[in-house]
């Protein structure tokens, strides 16, 4: 018998698809506005066991657009205060956390090997590029491409890395990939709209809270808080386009189970 939280979806995708899910490992690396949504719609779809990977803590810009962000945890770690969610959704689902960095150094700390599923949503595109690599042969990968700088969520589109088109981030990753000798394939999820960037607002954090922000100024104390406008480039974002861009991510999970 389907428990109650889960039998709507059983409905639509059968008793045998939730019993699968249940059973599957998912790792998500970068837990922001895409990650966190993704993460959410997995646990409300009856995933068992997630990884959640970021090493950021929440800063109030984040509000905007990250499901964990809320005017009350500014300051804690992105992975705990998401953990916390997700449990209060489904407390039989297995989490796990880790508050570090993806990296080719860091890369065997996360059991990649043993995972069913990895969603890439790292705005890094170094260490997103370790990700896919590291990827290749051991696992399921559905990455994201870039998200910032869209209002349209109609626009965004899901298909095969060396296929996209009119996506920026996407076309760094095609470039890096190939520089490395990477030929493999995965899905992954894009946008070609594009949003002309707005340079007349003052970006400016206004708290204390914000452990993240110290961490990018050499030399930032308690009492010395400057925010991320030091950071070479801060790029707008909607959370109508991130979540979808999550939703769809977690979609593809699914329909691959299903």
């Amino acid at each position: 018998m389907v428990r109650g939280e889960f039998q709507r979806l059983a409905l639509l995708m059968g008793e045998s698809a939730i019993e699968r899910l249940a059973k599957i490992r998912v790792l998500i690396v970068g837990i922001g506005g895409v990650g966190s949504w993704c993460a959410e719609a997995l646990v409300r779809s009856g995933v068992g066991n997630i990884a959640l990977l970021d090493s950021d803590t929440i800063c109030i810009t984040n509000i905007n657009r990250q499901v964990e962000a809320l005017q009350s945890n500014v300051g804690e770690f992105k992975t705990e205060a998401l953990a916390k969610r997700l449990k209060e959704i489904n407390r039989n689902c297995n989490i796990t956390i880790y508050n570090e960095v993806f990296s080719k150094e860091t890369a065997p700390h996360f059991d990649i090997e043993h995972t069913d599923y990895v969603i890439d949503a790292i705005d890094s595109i170094q260490y997103k590029l370790d990700l896919i690599e590291y990827c290749q042969g051991k696992t399921t990968l559905f990455s994201s491409m870039g998200t910032a700088c869209k209002l349209d969520p109609s626009q965004l589109r899901t298909g095969d890395i060396w296929e996209t088109e009119g996506c920026p981030l996407a076309r760094m990753v095609r470039a890096g990939l190939r520089k490395r000798g990477f030929l493999g394939r995965f899905v992954c999820v894009y946008s070609k709209e594009i949003i002309e960037k707005r340079n007349d607002i003052e970006v400016s954090c206004g708290t204390d809270k914000c452990l993240c922000c110290k961490a990018h100024i050499p030399g930032a104390t308690e009492t010395s808080i400057e925010w991320c406008s030091k950071k070479a480039v801060i790029n707008g974002s909607c959370v109508t386009v991130t979540a979808t861009a999550g939703m769809i991510l977690a979609s593809l999970v699914l329909r691959d189970i299903q």
